[in-house]
């Protein structure tokens, strides 16, 4: 997926990885769960990664998202060489470059929308929360439940705030862990319609971490990974509009 110049797709990478292993030991026996894993992805790409139970797709998410390190190789994030960095590096990477968004939602459970959303620009100490965290939600449509909690929000209003939260601090990547996976039809592919204008009309690089075909469908580029290495990274000529198609079935999309 790259051209002559060492750019992904004609964009200035936002993540650059070079030969990265991760090896976890246990015991006697070590785990091979990367085996030398090279990509670029360029800013404003919208990408699914997906790959089978054990395929090293967990493994590649935690390096992605600075929560781990490799045991050899490069990451590049947005022009950062992080693949060496301490702890306390790494979290500062993920609070400014990073923007989380997770199957569960991780909203605290007595603290209203607009507070929620504030959460990662007072760990970045950044001013003018209210002013953000409200245009953030607007931007995913709950513009007017600022003040709710999460009790008083439907699954899909709550991964909207999610969204909201990950958005405020204008990062580098947004990396959505099964972002659909604890929704209804409706509600998903509301929250798919979004992740979709974000990218089209914000530029918003997103990570799309997915088991489901007909969701990875929705990106404009499938990696897979199996046994630790990328075995497919292959455009998505026509992807599908959230909320345009029909889902086929279970066996039709396996066929």
């Amino acid at each position: 997926m790259s051209n002559s110049n060492g750019t992904a797709n004609g964009r200035e990478p936002v993540i650059l990885i070079k030969d990265m292993t991760k090896v976890y030991r246990m015991g006697e026996y070590e785990v091979h769960a990367l085996n030398g894993v090279s990509l670029e992805i360029g800013a404003g790409e919208f990408v699914a990664i997906m790959g089978p139970s054990g395929s090293g797709k967990s493994t590649l998410m935690n390096m992605l998202g600075a929560l781990d390190q490799p045991t050899d190789g490069t990451y590049l994030l947005d022009g950062t060489d992080i693949s060496a960095m301490s702890d306390d590096q790494l979290a500062d990477i993920r609070n400014r470059k990073i923007g989380f968004v997770f199957q569960n939602f991780n909203l605290l459970p007595r603290m209203p929308a607009l507070q929620q959303v504030e959460l990662p620009l007072i760990y970045a100490a950044k001013g003018q929360r209210h002013e953000r965290a409200r245009r953030a939600l607007e931007m995913v449509g709950l513009g007017d439940r600022i003040d709710h909690r999460p009790s008083e929000l439907s699954g899909g209003q709550q991964q909207r705030v999610a969204i909201a939260r990950a958005l405020v601090n204008e990062p580098a990547i947004i990396l959505a862990d099964e972002p659909t996976g604890n929704l209804d039809s409706k509600s998903g592919t509301e929250v798919m319609a979004i992740f979709q204008r974000l990218n089209r009309e914000q530029g918003i690089t997103i990570l799309f971490v997915t088991h489901d075909p007909w969701i990875a469908r929705h990106t404009r580029r499938i990696i897979t990974l199996a046994d630790g290495v990328v075995i497919r990274d292959e455009a998505v000529p026509e992807p599908l509009v959230a909320g345009k198609s029909a889902r086929p079935s279970d066996e039709a999309l396996v066929g």
